[in-house]
């Protein structure tokens, strides 16, 4: 969800929420204790050199339980950060404390922000040799080499 999606829904609600990906809400008195631009240089297992930019909120909660953030508050901040940071309108990334700082990528499904599980990825597969679709193998179709898996085959 791009920062001006996210923008843009802000003017639609009454309370702001956000949902974990297991359904259940980041508590009300959470905080947005910060909004920036995080950008990673980094060199994929290709060699290729990349750069990516995410804006990046970072929600947290205490024991303050009358704290609620309205939907205008966010707004207010995201702008000021927007005017004094620079921040682009970049896919939003979102921290939140669980095991240790979560990160999730963002969606909206009309009432909600719903944070969405982040997964790794290999950015090489042409140069790692990792097919680009999964193959499907029926196993009875498979030839096992010579001796290979059979007692005394040297496989185990």
């Amino acid at each position: 969800m791009k920062l001006s999606e996210v923008k843009q829904a802000l003017l639609t609600l009454e309370t702001v929420s956000f949902l974990l990906p297991n359904g259940n809400k980041v508590p009300l008195h959470f905080h947005v204790t910060e909004v920036g631009e995080i950008t990673k240089n980094f060199i994929d297992c290709g060699g290729v050199v990349r750069k990516e930019k995410v804006v990046n909120f970072q929600l947290w909660e205490s024991n303050d339980f009358d704290h609620r953030l309205a939907p205008q508050k966010l707004l207010d901040i995201i702008q000021l950060s927007e005017k004094v940071l620079g921040i682009e309108n970049k896919d939003v990334e979102v921290e939140y404390q669980a095991e240790t700082i979560g990160k999730f990528d963002l969606n909206f499904n009309g009432k909600d922000f719903v944070l969405v599980n982040k997964q790794t990825d290999c950015l090489a597969k042409d140069n790692c040799g990792i097919p680009s679709e999964k193959l499907k193998v029926k196993l009875a179709e498979l030839v096992p080499e010579q001796n290979c898996c059979t007692p005394g085959g040297g496989c185990c």
